[in-house]
C-alpha cells in the first residue's frame, strides 16, 4: 500500500480516536461505525489496529472500546509542554487590556476547577484567591460552571451524585443538583457563567468555555472583579461577559477548536 493510500486510513483512525475522546465511557464498534458512517468491517479493522498500537482498549466482556494508555501518554506529553498556557497567556493579557480586571484560565479536574494561569492588571485593586495551582469546587466559580454547562447531563450527575458533593464556602451557590442544573442551563443559553460572592465575598466573576474541535469544553477563561451584591441581585455583566467570551473564542480558535457561542 502506497503512502497516498495510507492517508484515508490514517484520517479514519484519527476520527475513531476523536469520537472515543468525546464519549463519557467505552462504546460499541457498531456505535462507532454508525456515527462515523463507516463499514463495519472497516471499523473493526481500524479498532484492531488501534488496540494493537495501544491507543484503544478493548473490553471483550462488554464488547466495547475506549481510549487506551497510548492516548493517555500522548495527552500527558501534550500537557508537559504547557501549550494551553502558552497559547492563553497573550489572550488573557489582551483581555486585561480591554477590561482592566484580573483574568484566569481554568480546567476541570474531577469535580474541581484547577487554575492554570492568572494574569493581573499592572495595579490590581486586590488579590483574588484563584492563583495558579489553586483548586476550587467546580460548582461555585464561574470558571467551573462555564465548563460544566457544556458537559452531558449524565456526566454532571456523576460528578455531583449527592448533596455531600456540594461544598459551601460563603453561603451562596448551588447546594444540590437541581439548583446547579438551573444555573448551568441559564449559562448555556447565555453563552457565559456568572458568580457573585460564591467563592470570595466582595468578588464576582464571568466566564466562558474554551472548546476543542469536537465542541467539548477543555478549559474556561474568567474575568474577576470587586462587587458587593445582595443575594437577589441577578446581575450578569453582559459587557464584561462579551469581552471574556471574545477571549474564549480566540483561544478556542488557537487550539483548533470551535468558536464559543450560546447553546439553544
Amino acid at each position: 500500500m502506497g503512502a497516498s493510500s495510507d492517508v484515508p486510513a490514517l484520517r479514519r483512525g484519527l476520527a475513531v480516536l476523536r469520537l472515543l475522546a468525546t464519549r463519557a465511557g467505552p462504546v460499541t464498534a457498531g456505535s462507532v461505525a454508525r456515527e462515523l458512517n463507516l463499514p463495519r468491517s472497516t471499523t473493526y479493522h481500524l479498532l484492531a489496529e488501534l488496540v494493537a498500537a495501544g491507543f484503544v482498549t478493548h473490553l471483550p466482556d462488554e464488547r466495547r472500546y475506549g481510549l487506551g494508555l497510548g492516548a493517555f501518554e500522548l495527552g500527558s506529553a501534550y500537557l508537559r509542554h504547557d501549550p494551553l498556557e502558552r497559547l492563553a497567556r497573550p489572550v488573557l493579557r489582551a483581555l486585561i487590556a480591554r477590561t482592566g480586571h484580573t483574568a484566569q484560565l481554568g480546567v476541570l479536574h474531577g469535580r474541581e476547577t484547577l487554575y492554570l494561569l492568572r494574569e493581573q492588571p499592572p495595579h490590581p485593586h486586590a488579590t483574588v484567591v484563584t492563583d495558579v495551582g489553586v483548586r476550587l469546587p467546580a460548582h461555585l466559580p464561574a470558571t467551573g460552571r462555564a465548563i460544566l454547562a457544556r458537559l452531558p447531563a449524565p456526566q454532571v450527575r456523576a460528578l455531583f451524585p449527592n448533596r455531600e458533593t456540594f461544598v459551601d464556602r460563603t453561603g451562596r451557590g448551588p447546594a444540590h443538583l437541581p439548583a446547579l442544573r438551573r444555573l448551568l442551563t441559564a449559562g448555556r443559553q447565555r453563552g457565559w457563567a456568572v458568580e457573585d460572592g460564591y467563592v470570595t465575598p466582595g468578588f464576582a466573576s464571568v466566564a466562558a468555555p474554551v472548546l476543542d474541535h469536537a465542541d467539548h469544553p477543555i478549559a474556561a477563561i474568567s474575568t474577576t472583579f470587586r462587587h458587593e451584591c445582595d443575594p437577589e441581585c441577578g446581575h450578569t455583566w453582559p459587557d464584561l461577559a462579551a469581552e471574556t467570551l471574545r477571549a474564549a473564542t480566540d483561544l478556542s480558535t488557537r487550539v483548533g477548536g470551535r468558536t464559543t457561542e450560546p447553546m439553544r
